[in-house]
């Protein structure tokens, strides 16, 4: 693990800090500073506008295609200014981070002409078509098929926890195209539109009443012939790619949302005058040890980027499982320094966004901050692989263990 950055990145940094005390509202870097709901509100209208006049929208990607072409240790600095300045980049994460770095690598020039602009511009919105109700760490057992019909894929199956499928324009999607292949073959990856008869959007409403989850129904839907990426029945390999683009740049700000989180739930023991119990000191400084851990571990990770040793597998499986465990312990401990207030809805409503993520309740179910994240933290667990079969990964690949054996099927 290395912690030094070059001088180039060092002196790349600056020109971030000088660009953010340039174009964030004045006062953001004083303590105490807020916007009030008209401000917040302006912000946010002119935010992306500003971060894509100063090239920071997926700056990463090639200029020929609308980047700045920066090394992954510039993107590195990028994410860790804006994280320490708390000043959002455009939260387009499927498409930015996963189908677009996704279509660069593996894509057709035409499939580039046609998608990366509306990518990089956010005129398109995209979800991942990956888990089906039977198919979900064990992607490969998917049965959602596509077959050719002359210049069209006729598609029929059905996706599940499919994230933001109510407002996406696009989906890009694992189906089958050889149902006589292994199973890791025969798969193939389609950038399916959204808005045509027969994909059907069945929002899937959580405990806390958001319902960013959608299950998606295909039947008889179509795309193109040409919008398989990287080839028909090359899905696997190009799925895989899209999984990976995960780590690296982010690997060292991961961390701060579960300290920012933990600092949150240390203000409220104060407020509650539970800062003075022994067990709850113990558990508090026990959580802040594993976020350290965990931003620790993200520095192995950008090690691991930078050198090319190739463990990302093994590194991504162990830290999926620590910090998806951590935050659901994590989350345990803030409802048990709430007490009984965590049995009363104390949010504000819709407009109060999770620590976690952009997550909404409804204006009858106003949870707060900390009770949306403590939802939240019950599927991570789950989604991106569960931690039984991070188990599995580790146990196998690190520690040479026999493959767990495969149900009976007699």
């Amino acid at each position: 693990m290395d912690l030094n950055y070059p001088t180039e990145a060092e002196a790349f940094r600056a020109d971030i800090r000088n660009w953010l005390k340039e174009n964030l509202p004045e006062g953001w870097f004083d303590e105490g500073f807020s916007l009030s709901a008209d401000e917040r509100k302006h912000f946010n209208e002119t935010w992306t506008e500003k971060l894509f006049a100063g090239g920071w929208i997926c700056a990463g990607w090639p200029t020929e295609y609308g980047g700045k072409g920066l090394s992954l240790m510039e993107q590195v600095v990028l994410n860790e200014e804006f994280a320490k300045a708390g000043a959002p980049m455009r939260a387009d994460f499927f498409g930015d981070t996963l189908v677009g770095p996704t279509i660069l690598q593996w894509g057709t020039e035409a499939q580039k002409k046609e998608f990366i602009p509306g990518i990089l511009q956010g005129t398109i919105a995209w979800c991942q078509g990956f888990s089906e109700p039977n198919s979900g760490s064990d992607l490969a057992s998917l049965k959602t098929t596509a077959v050719l019909d002359g210049d069209e894929w006729v598609i029929n199956g059905q996706k599940v926890w499919t994230t933001q499928a109510q407002h996406a324009d696009y989906v890009f999607l694992m189906t089958r195209t050889d149902p006589d292949a292994p199973q890791h073959a025969g798969i193939s990856y389609l950038l399916v539109p959204m808005h045509q008869e027969g994909v059907d959007v069945r929002p899937i409403t959580q405990v806390d009443g958001s319902a960013e989850f959608n299950e998606v129904f295909f039947t008889n839907a179509r795309c193109p012939k040409d919008n398989v990426v990287g080839g028909v029945n090359n899905g696997w390999k190009v799925a895989m790619t899209t999984l990976g683009f995960e780590r690296g740049s982010s690997s060292t700000t991961g961390y701060r949302r579960f300290l920012k989180e933990w600092e949150t739930i240390v203000a409220e023991a104060k407020r509650l005058h539970k800062n003075d119990d022994r067990l709850i000191r113990d558990a508090l400084v026990k959580s802040w040890q594993k976020v350290k851990i965990m931003e620790i571990n993200g520095y192995r990770s950008l090690t691991d980027a930078i050198n090319n040793t190739h463990n990302a597998a093994l590194l991504g499986a162990c830290n999926k499982m620590f910090w998806s465990e951590t935050h659901r312990d994590t989350m345990e401990l803030a409802l048990d320094v709430l007490g009984m207030e965590a049995q009363i809805l104390t949010g504000k409503g819709p407009e109060e966004g999770a620590l976690a993520g952009m997550r909404r309740g409804r204006a009858d179910y106003p949870v707060s901050e900390l009770q949306a994240s403590f939802f939240f933290s019950r599927s991570e667990t789950i989604w991106g692989g569960t931690a039984e079969i991070q188990r599995n990964i580790i146990g196998e690949r690190a520690l040479g263990l026999p493959k767990e054996p495969k149900p009976s099927l007699a």
